[in-house]
């Protein structure tokens, strides 16, 4: 047995016993009444409402619906931000012109939008999108942009050593190349961030998740509020798990 072998029983042993610690507490809290009487839901009964949730219908679609308007406005906003900051990273006057309102606009949080979302989609998938795709947009931004700046001049110099100065030419074949590392550490906390959005803005009616789990919460069932959470947070790890193959696959030439 390699010497990798214990370590790694021994992460998964603390793991696991982080985990046993947490639901005790959890537990415990509801018990001793750490909180308010009644809003703790009891962690021995979230398996039943598990199942409750399946039975009844309501999991799946709820799965499903959230998904629609997720991968509708991560796609969006990932592109428009990637896009937008290639260009205003490569182009100075467009940089110019851009600083302010990206200084405006920046920390107007994604659900302050929610007002025009509904305004001009209604309570709609579109509208989801549109707010979920506002998140996402800025971390693709800034990430592209700092990567593509961070990029070596030198790069450039040998590119139109080699015929590669068209600026076409040039940022395709250098610095897409050059920056992608930093661009898809963009993408992959835009997955992240997309969920957390998402909810939010399912929260206002939406179809999704978000609606159960307010829904739910509307009538004290706590512990069907913990199996979206729960399915929320699978979701995301199957989705970051799919991401992270795709950037190891696209990363592969990088040195390890």
């Amino acid at each position: 047995m390699s010497a990798a072998a214990p370590r790694g029983m021994r992460r998964a042993g603390f793991g696991a016993a982080g985990l046993v610690a947490f639901v005790a507490l959890w537990k415990a809290a509801g018990s001793f009444g750490w909180t308010t009487p009644g809003t703790m839901p009891d962690p021995f009964l979230v398996p039943a409402a598990i199942r409750d949730e399946i039975v009844s219908g309501r999991l799946l679609p709820a799965i499903g619906s959230s998904l629609v308007h997720y991968v509708w406005g991560l796609g969006l906003g990932s592109v428009l931000g990637i896009a937008v900051g290639l260009a205003t990273a490569t182009l100075p006057r467009l940089d110019a012109a851009h600083a302010w309102l990206a200084r405006i606009l920046r920390p107007i949080p994604p659900l302050a939008w929610v007002v025009f979302a509904i305004a001009w989609f209604k309570v709609s998938h579109a509208g989801a999108a549109f707010v979920i795709s506002i998140g996402v947009f800025w971390v693709n931004y800034f990430a592209t942009y700092a990567a593509v700046r961070n990029v070596d001049p030198r790069y450039h110099e040998l590119a139109r050593a080699f015929g590669q100065g068209a600026y076409f030419k040039r940022h395709r074949s250098v610095t897409l190349p050059a920056a992608s590392p930093g661009i898809l550490s963009g993408l992959r906390t835009g997955v992240g961030q997309a969920w957390m959005t998402l909810i939010a803005a399912e929260l206002l009616g939406v179809p999704g998740m978000g609606q159960e789990m307010n829904a739910a919460a509307g009538v004290g069932a706590y512990e069907a509020v913990v199996v979206y959470m729960l399915a929320i947070s699978v979701v995301y790890t199957l989705s970051d798990a799919l991401f992270s193959l795709i950037e190891g696959r696209l990363l592969a030439w990088r040195p390890s």
